[in-house]
């Protein structure tokens, strides 16, 4: 006996997969729609204002500047300079202390007749070797410093914050009594506002009534005075590292949860059979099964990381001495405080390109090599 065959006809199916095709796009409608207008449109219009002088509030047209931005941007030079000579003995001049005095930078950098190639560039840092000095010249040095904070940054929070919330999550999958609990606990800093949650640290890193003080004060017997968290240059960055790390662990803890709970229960069974003990465990099973999210984790960390801006905002305002500053608020800042959208735009894209090496750094360490 044959079976029946049954043949939809090219007219038949196409009305039905018309209304799957409408009814995709008026579900994803809305989201296009929203990434257009705030994503994809901001992000080329960037690049042509990086090209313009365009301002926030100006009666002035706006007019083409070329690569000026990004030259002013991008620009590095550096000037060696010679004690200076006493002219009467002859011998380089000293100060109380003993030490040479040099040239400022400034001598050079505003003299555009005799030193053109250092005009319009500031002082970023400076190196004495050998009896010279060698001065680090920038066309914004703020840039540069911000740039290099955003990298420390990473650096610090990306294995601190990974390795915490890897530990949380050990520790919360043991399924152990009030793990519930904890998991919310843990993980309820992450759905707090960043503004909320920098409001009531600025409260805990206070100078003078603030209970991590407080605490630092009654812990060592008066012995440690109260710490500037936020006002000395040395401590700020450390101060908003240490909140990014407990805002942001649980989140992570969360994924590795999620990672953890796929790892079938058979390989630890099969290692303890094979006499394996707890670290065996970890590096040969829990490790290598953890991989995809570790990656993604490397990923969404160092995104955020460079994206530092509001617990900067809300604690230290960049300060002190442009110690926190990151290249987000310093686009800020250019944007909106000094109202120069085409220099604003132009750290835009050439922060959105070092973003995207990065990552393609990290995708093309962390890949799968056969």
């Amino acid at each position: 006996m044959t079976t029946p065959t049954v043949v939809l006809s090219r007219e038949g199916a196409s009305p039905r997969k018309q209304q799957q095709t409408l009814a995709g796009f008026s579900m994803a409608g809305p989201a296009i729609l929203l990434m257009l207008l705030f994503v994809i449109t901001p992000f080329f219009a960037a690049i042509y204002f990086s090209f313009t002088n365009q301002r926030l509030i100006s009666g002035n047209p706006t007019e083409s500047v070329g690569l000026r931005n990004y030259q002013r941007l991008l620009s590095l030079s550096v000037l060696t300079v010679d004690p200076e000579i006493d002219e009467a003995t002859g011998q380089p001049v000293v100060d109380e202390e003993g030490n040479f005095v040099y040239p400022r930078s400034r001598d050079f950098t505003r003299d555009e007749e005799a030193y053109p190639q250092y005009a319009g560039m500031r002082e970023w840092f400076t190196i004495e070797l050998g009896g010279q000095l060698t001065y680090i010249l920038a066309g914004d040095p703020l840039f540069m410093r911000s740039l290099t904070n955003n990298f420390f940054f990473a650096l610090v929070v990306i294995p601190i914050q990974t390795g915490l919330g890897l530990l949380l999550a050990l520790l919360v999958n043991q399924g152990l009594k009030g793990q519930s609990f904890f998991r919310t606990m843990y993980f309820a800093p992450v759905v707090t506002s960043m503004v909320v949650v920098s409001i009531v640290w600025r409260f805990l890193y206070d100078n003078n009534n603030g209970l991590i003080n407080e605490m630092l004060n009654t812990l060592t017997f008066g012995l440690l005075g109260p710490v500037n968290w936020l006002g000395n240059p040395s401590i700020a960055m450390w101060s908003i590292i240490i909140m990014s790390i407990w805002q942001g662990a649980g989140m992570q803890m969360m994924l590795f949860v999620a990672g953890l709970q796929q790892i079938p229960e058979s390989l630890y069974e099969a290692a303890s059979i094979d006499g394996a003990n707890g670290w065996q465990k970890f590096r040969f099973i829990t490790i290598p099964g953890l991989r995809p999210v570790l990656v993604f984790i490397f990923l969404t960390i160092t995104i955020a990381a460079f994206q530092l801006f509001d617990q900067v905002l809300v604690l230290t305002n960049g300060g002190p001495d442009d110690a926190t500053t990151t290249t987000v608020f310093h686009m800020f800042r250019n944007g909106f405080r000094e109202q120069d959208i085409g220099y604003a735009s132009a750290i835009a894209v050439v922060f959105f390109l070092i973003i995207v090496a990065v990552n393609l750094i990290q995708r093309y360490t962390v890949r799968e090599r056969g």
